[in-house]
């Protein structure tokens, strides 16, 4: 049906045609959004024109995916895609289509897989600590209030992913890395600037305490991450997993088992919409 007078399609038309190259028109963002029910209230645009224009929410059929575009309206940031699962080339399609229109955040990948994704994004840059590729969009200021902190050098990977995934949704984010509390004085040095944190991320495997220690310390929320460090009954991290949710620390929450991209995800939500001193 084309596009309205907004730019904005009143239908979206997406195919597939085995080489996972796709027609699409305009999604909608909140800019185009506002745009519409400006026009809409100034009597511009009848309300007719303008459910039609709404009446298909815009995602992507790649055939093997169908990309949201509308995530970043519903909940305000794009969908992030998963990389484990998935060949080279269903990633590199994948981010091709998210970064032309938004920022671009890929969790869990590997080189190889990375330099599918370089052919179609040549922008993208891959943080091979982390397994992430991502492509910022905005010039804006990050927000300063995040904290992400570690116990061991091992758990550094799950920390980067945090860390990088808050940067990625537009918060600054502080590391403290390796200060767990087998040496603790190494924690209570860092303590003033944990402090100043509005949330804080904790990457911590074996007995995983140094979310509960932090926890007791500081007035922000903890959002804890149990890591598959440790040794055999450990059980691949589902014993920090326990101890973190037994833990009697109030102010401290908890993700998955390595899920250093949920913790991320989660702090800079708090941070976006904390207030501003």
């Amino acid at each position: 049906m084309g596009e309205s007078r907004l730019g904005l399609s009143t239908a979206q038309s997406f195919s597939y045609n085995g080489d996972c190259s796709c027609s699409r028109e305009n999604a909608i963002d909140r800019k185009q959004l506002s745009l519409l029910l400006e026009r809409v209230k100034s009597g511009e645009t009848p309300i007719v024109e303008a459910l039609e224009s709404l009446s298909q929410l815009p995602f992507q059929d790649l055939g093997f995916a169908k990309v949201d575009h509308h995530r970043a309206l519903r909940v305000g940031f794009p969908e992030v895609v998963f990389g484990e699962g998935k060949t080279p080339r269903q990633v590199a399609e994948l981010a091709h289509v998210i970064a032309e229109r938004s920022p671009l955040l890929i969790t869990r990948i590997d080189t190889q897989t990375f330099e599918a994704v370089k052919k179609k994004v040549p922008e993208a840059i891959y943080n091979s600590t982390a397994r992430i590729a991502y492509l910022t969009k905005s010039n804006e200021l990050l927000k300063p209030g995040v904290i992400v902190a570690c116990a061991g050098t091992a758990d550094i990977p799950v920390a980067e992913e945090a860390a990088i995934t808050a940067e990625v949704m537009g918060n600054q984010v502080e590391r403290s890395y390796d200060i767990g509390v087998s040496g603790i004085h190494r924690l209570l040095a860092q303590l003033p600037k944990l402090r100043e944190g509005k949330v804080i991320v904790v990457a911590a495997g074996m007995d995983a305490a140094l979310p509960s220690v932090i926890g007791g310390l500081v007035s922000s929320p903890v959002i804890a991450v149990p890591t598959s460090v440790g040794y055999g009954a450990s059980f691949q991290g589902l014993a920090a997993l326990l101890a973190i949710l037994n833990s009697c620390a109030p102010g401290v929450s908890v993700v998955n088992i390595d899920n250093g991209f949920g913790a991320g995800y989660l702090a800079a939500i708090i941070n976006n919409i904390s207030t501003t001193d």
